[in-house]
């Protein structure tokens, strides 16, 4: 599947997915928020080959979804960190957790729980409509082609 494909779709899910519809890149940033930030860290964590890490690494600095920084100069060492627009795809690994807890997840139940640390209580991490508050449901959501403007960040 050629990635520029999606790229030059006018559409915002294709052109996302162009970035970040890789399985294995999807994985690099969940463990990115878990504070996963070195790449022997990454390369344990997920058993993926060093080669597939080094390249979707590359790939999520290039887009500027995370930030290499160097960690240690005796032998030089660099960590990976969430950008703006990395923090920007929290939604959408909340989303996916929620959808395999529901439906994924073995007879023993989701493997973990989100704790809000603000107020102390478990969260599940519901999307919510940001003028009335009122949780989002496909059914209750009409696209239209209309342009709006992109908040900057």
């Amino acid at each position: 599947m050629a990635r520029s494909r999606f790229e030059s779709m006018d559409c915002s899910v294709a052109r996302t997915l162009a970035v970040i519809g890789d399985a294995w890149t999807l994985l690099i940033i969940r463990d990115a928020f878990r504070g996963v930030t070195r790449f022997d860290d990454f390369q344990a964590n997920l058993g993926i080959a060093r080669n597939v890490l080094s390249h979707r690494l590359r790939l999520l600095v290039r887009e500027g979804i995370l930030e290499r920084r160097p960690y240690s100069q005796h032998p030089p060492r660099f960590e990976y960190r969430l950008t703006a627009k990395g923090r920007d795809l929290y939604p959408i690994i909340l989303s996916l957790l929620r959808w395999g807890d529901r439906w994924a997840a073995g007879p023993e139940g989701p493997p973990l729980v989100l704790t809000h640390l603000v107020c102390g209580q478990p969260v599940q991490g519901v999307l919510a409509c940001e003028h009335c508050g009122a949780p989002l449901d496909p059914r209750e959501v009409r696209p239209s082609t209309a342009r709006r403007p992109v908040p900057a960040s």
